[in-house]
């Protein structure tokens, strides 16, 4: 019998599907990646800005980001990320904080003198303390958790507000291993890094290595409807174009999903009907430095952002043509009265907030501002998800899933993105050694 080189679509050109391909290609593995925008990256696209081309959403490089860090070097690209020592700010009821050391933490006066003394020799256990079983942790609210070891004044006041911005109410109810993984990757002074020439480097040395293995990436080319059965896919694009291929990975959001799969392929798709975070940032191109710190959360301070990120101090002025580049960001349902409304306005609105918030700022200081928006930034995960996870093979189909909702319990990241890519990829080419392909005639 003759066979044919197996073939992949990948729904998808964000950073798992393009990892993917990528691993795909250079197996030899014909792979064709579909993204429906005009660009890909996904949460990591970009913009033109004066010379250069800058995220629409913040990113950076953790120490910790093994998977991340070994893609980079297949591509010859980990001795280009700059690494720098970052610092944390806190601003609290208007009030501006450091919160990087011990000394700082004395100085909060944002807590009361035996809060902070609980919250430093919590905080410095609480990786220890988290240890043991992963189901123990999977079955505990955080809030319960926290509440439990920082005590009722510290949560309410600090804890709950500050983690609560990713998640918005419902972060309370959010499994606590969750935040122990988070704890893991990040800390209040740390070392981060960043790409020369930003997160856009990547993507086009993924892209270049995807084709040179003789890969397919098609931009502009939205998915209409899927069908799959247990032997071959069959993806529908515009213009009722039909790409046929032995398997499919989508990486696109599971609610996105659902509206591209037919009748047939609905029944077997995972039936969680988990809500999504979006996300709501502007940017603002400042033509002088705002605080030094990389991060600073902002808690009751009569602002609708809660997250401040200056990535100038990650970055440098020069990916920016001199200017200091401020991230803020509210993480927020894609239902909500913030999310729907004009980006015009949000960018008024929030030009005159973080004027009020940082008073030596000026309106001459600012030199742009943007505002873009994500509807499915990351799932609220309920409490015993490490059981409801949704499979990664789709039984009955040629249809394997790489999403958001996968990654669990590691943060939602490029790196987490990455290891996720290698698991799928593996699973492939375990399938695809199994089975002889028949060439097919067109």
């Amino acid at each position: 019998m003759t066979t044919s080189t197996p073939h992949v679509a990948v729904i998808g050109g964000g950073i798992c599907g393009l990892a993917i391909a990528h691993r795909l290609a250079r197996a030899g593995t014909r792979v064709t990646v579909l993204e429906g925008s005009d660009q890909l990256g996904g949460l990591g696209t970009f913009f033109p800005s004066g010379n250069r081309w800058v995220e629409r959403f913040y990113h950076c490089v953790m120490p910790t980001d093994d998977h991340l860090l070994a893609l980079l070097d297949e591509l010859g690209l980990r001795d280009q990320v700059q690494w720098r020592k970052t610092t944390m700010g806190m601003v609290v009821g208007g009030r501006h904080h450091r919160f990087n050391s011990p000394l700082d933490l004395l100085r909060f006066t944002a807590l009361r003198l035996h809060d902070r003394i609980r919250f430093g020799v919590v905080s410095v256990l609480l990786r220890r303390l988290g240890r043991g079983s992963s189901t123990d942790l999977d079955s505990l609210r955080t809030e319960d958790w926290l509440r439990g070891l920082y005590g009722d004044v510290i949560w309410e006041q600090l804890l709950g507000p500050m983690f609560g911005a990713k998640f918005g109410a419902a972060f309370g109810d959010v499994p606590a291993l969750y935040l122990w993984q988070r704890l893991g990757r990040e800390s209040n002074v740390a070392t981060r890094g960043y790409p020369r020439g930003g997160y856009k480097t990547v993507i086009d040395a993924l892209r270049a290595s995807i084709e040179a293995a003789g890969g397919t990436v098609r931009t502009s080319a939205p998915v209409q409807r899927l069908r799959s059965t247990s032997e071959r896919s069959f993806v529908t694009l515009p213009g009722d174009e039909v790409i046929e291929a032995d398997q499919v990975v989508s990486t696109v959001s599971l609610p996105l999903l659902r509206q591209l799969a037919d009748a047939d392929l609905t029944p077997h798709l995972p039936a969680l009907n988990l809500r999504y975070q979006g996300v709501v940032t502007a940017l603002f191109f400042l033509r002088r430095p705002l605080t030094g710190h990389y991060w600073t959360p902002v808690l009751r301070s009569g602002t609708e952002f809660d997250g401040v990120v200056e990535m100038s101090a990650l970055a440098g002025t020069e990916a920016y043509d001199g200017r200091h580049l401020v991230y803020v960001m509210r993480y927020t349902d894609r239902e909500s009265e913030l999310y729907r409304g004009e980006t015009g306005d949000i960018a008024t609105r929030w030009t005159r907030q973080l004027l009020d918030l940082f008073g030596d700022l000026t309106e001459q200081d600012i030199d742009e501002v943007r505002v873009f928006k994500a509807p499915f930034v990351e799932p609220v995960y309920p409490l015993g998800f490490l059981e409801d996870r949704p499979p990664m093979v789709v039984g009955g189909t040629s249809l394997l899933l790489a999403t958001t909702a996968h990654v669990y319990p590691d943060v939602t990241s490029w790196n987490s993105s990455v290891k996720l890519a290698g698991t799928v990829t593996d699973r492939i080419a375990e399938t695809l050694r199994s089975k002889e392909i028949p060439e097919h005639v067109s």
